[in-house]
This record gives structure tokens, sequence and C-alpha cells, in this order.
């Protein structure tokens, strides 16, 4: 597989870190100088990164600015939030903060984080997706199963499965936040991870199996060779103007119809088999930060990988002016 060639980046700013040590590491070993941030320092990819700051709360009126800072101390070319927290308030601070934000425009960065928005807007750009109501529109003959889903919900949060009416009006008001109502799939799940590029060209789209998930997030996972899927996330990221990752989340049911439920404008939990996989997604990254075009390579990649995750951990101690270090016998290991 050719080498995705770009010039040196100065560096990449991490937001909302968290636990994404392998995406900062995989930013890394593609050639970036990384900068992680986060507001809780036990925070783990912090550590692997060649440095880290700690920040306000994304809902901080300093957090646009302290983000500016940071661009300017550390040269930081390119910006890659890390979870959905900060969607908002960066795609709209883009043109200030003084570096490429990986993100689609603010209009769609708000309606994908709204589960019923996102629906909307599903339907209106032709992108199918399962028959969904608000609470008070439910049919009276709707067929079960349904789900009753947190709008704003994450990491599978907040849903329900019901199996008849008393349980739909038992979970309807059991929820306690905002709330829809949405068929379930009968086919199967796929996830499709992707990236597009400023110009909303899908540069590839690489689809995987859910052989089991945990939280939302795919702990076992295959790469699998399917035209179809390539071409649902190639449709779905180009229709909808994405920039940047995304997870496109959907199922393939019995009369071969393909149905969208989530998309998330960011790698998604899975990175590292896409990543094995040679969807050199971080390389890609790098190339539009220096300004460069690369060309859309769909279907590129390796299929019949599987991924198995395992929890893994990092040893702080306590530095001399009271920070956290990583302990000497537990330090990264950097190539």
């Amino acid at each position: 597989m050719p080498t995705v060639l770009s010039r040196a980046v100065s560096g990449v700013l991490f937001t909302c870190a968290g636990q994404r040590v392998d995406i900062v590491t995989a930013f890394r070993r593609a050639g970036a100088r990384t900068l992680a941030t986060d507001l809780n320092q036990l925070a783990p990819a912090l550590y692997h990164a060649d440095a880290h700051a700690f920040v306000p709360r994304v809902d901080d009126p300093t957090y646009v600015s302290a983000l500016q800072a940071l661009v300017l101390e550390h040269d930081v070319s390119l910006i890659v939030p890390l979870t959905d927290l900060d969607h908002g308030v960066l795609a709209r601070a883009k043109d200030r903060l003084g570096a490429l934000v990986l993100l689609p425009e603010p209009d769609v960065v708000d309606a994908l984080a709204d589960k019923w928005l996102a629906h909307s807007l599903f339907v209106d750009s032709g992108i199918g997706s399962p028959p969904t109501w608000l609470p008070g529109d439910v049919p009276e003959d709707v067929e079960f199963p349904v789900l009753v889903k947190a709008r704003r919900g994450f990491g599978s949060r907040g849903i329900y499965r019901c199996n008849d009416q008393r349980e739909l009006e038992f979970f309807l008001d059991y929820a306690t936040e905002d709330s829809m109502v949405q068929s379930c799939c009968r086919g199967e799940e796929f996830s499709i991870d992707l990236f597009c590029d400023l110009e909303s060209r899908c540069l590839n789209a690489v689809p995987r199996t859910m052989i089991e998930s945990k939280g939302g997030e795919s702990i076992k996972g295959m790469t699998i060779a399917d035209d179809e899927l390539v071409e649902v996330g190639r449709h779905v990221s180009e229709t909808l103007r994405l920039v940047g990752p995304a997870n496109v989340q959907c199922f393939r049911e019995p009369d071969g119809k393909h149905l969208v439920t989530d998309i998330n404008p960011r790698f998604g939990g899975a990175f590292p088999l896409p990543t094995a996989a040679g969807s050199r997604y971080p390389e890609l990254a790098l190339a539009l930060a220096a300004g460069e075009r690369p060309e859309p390579r769909l279907g590129d990649y390796r299929a019949g990988l599987y991924m198995t995750r395992f929890f893994g951990e990092l040893v702080l101690t306590a530095g001399p002016s009271g920070t956290l270090e990583p302990f000497a016998q537990e330090l990264p290991q950097h190539s």
C-alpha cells in the first residue's frame, strides 16, 4: 500500500483526550508532534503524548481561548477532537483557533449530536433510517419491539428495548432525558470507519462487523470486504458534507436495504482496527493540515483482520511540583 506523503506538521492538538491512547500514539507514529489536553489529570492519553496540558471544562467561556493559547505556544497546525463533548464549541470556533479543525459545519455537528435531529437529517437527505417518532407521535399500531433512546445519549446509555405497549409506557416514563422511539432493525449491524477531506470527498471507508460491544464501544470486530458498505459510507459522508473522520453505524435489513442509526463525526471506538487494515487516517489528516489534497482510495484496505480489546493501565506518581508523572517502570515506550 503506497505511503501518504506529507510535509512535517509542527503539532497536533487532541481535545478531550481521555482514554484514547490508541489515537494519540497512532498520530505520533505517523510523524506528528502530539499535544493532548483534558480536564482530568488522570486521563491516560495525556501521558502518551509528547506534551500535555490541562484545560477548562468545554462549557467554560475560556475554553476556546485556552486552546488558542496552546495552538500558539506549541505551533499547532491540526486540532483533533476525540469525543463528542466539544464538537459544537469547536465547530463554531474553527475560524478563531488558528489551526485546522477536523469537523463539519456546526449545523451538521448539532444534528448528529441529537438522535432525533440526526434521523430527520437522514430522511431529508434521502438516507435510509429506521422509522422513528417523538414520544407523543408513536402510532397506536406500532410494531414491537421498539427502542426508547435518549436523544443526546452516547455509549448505549439511555437505550431501552420495549417488547410491548406496557414496557414502552414504562420506559418513556422512566427515562430522565428527552427521548425518542425507534423501530428495532432486524438485520445485521455494521460500522463503517471513514475519512473525508476538506471538500467532503470520502478518501476511504473501512467496514467492519460488530462481534461484541460494551457500553456502546466495539471490543471485538472484523474488517470485511463489502463494496456495498463502502458505497454506503461514501454516499452518506459526501451527502452530509462530513469533514475528517466519522463512524457510520448501520444495519443491513433482510430486504437488502441499509438503515443508518448513528453517525459520529470523530474517530470511532474501534480505531485500531481500520488503522491496522491500512486506512492511514492519521497520515491523511496530516496531509490535509499540510495543505495537500490526497486522492480517494476507496476500498484500499485489508479485509479479514480481527480486533479483540483488553484493559490496559498506566501507573502514575506525584512529581516534584505536585503534578502526576508516569512511574519510571511504566513509561510508554516510543519508537
